[in-house]
């Protein structure tokens, strides 16, 4: 029975994690300018990564695999916000300010 719930479980994480991704990925591709699409790739980042690990974590049961898991998840959790934000710091030293186009994202 509890193998069951948490096949259930895990099978559900899983398909929450892909679909946030898709969401994020379509977002990254629709979104008008540079800063949007970071927060759409940042947030994709964080709520897909953590959904589809820890459904593989459920899948691995307790194990070796599991803490490993673990550890590449406190790595992406900790690196990927510092990532998106040196991005961003970056653009907009750059030169790239923020906003969205009046022209909408073809830019002319």
């Amino acid at each position: 029975m509890t193998d069951a719930l948490l096949d259930i479980a895990s099978w559900l994480l899983l398909a929450l994690g892909g679909l946030a991704v898709l969401i994020g990925g379509i977002g990254a591709l629709r979104m008008p300018d540079l800063y949007t699409r970071l927060h759409a790739a940042s947030v994709t980042d964080s709520m897909g990564a953590i959904l589809v690990i820890v459904g593989v974590m459920l899948q691995a049961g307790l194990s070796l695999a599991t803490i490993k898991l673990g550890v590449i998840l406190l790595f992406l959790l900790l690196s990927s916000p510092t990532a998106s934000h040196a991005l961003a710091a970056a653009a907009l030293v750059a030169g790239n300010k923020p906003g969205i186009n009046s022209d909408g994202p073809e830019g002319g």
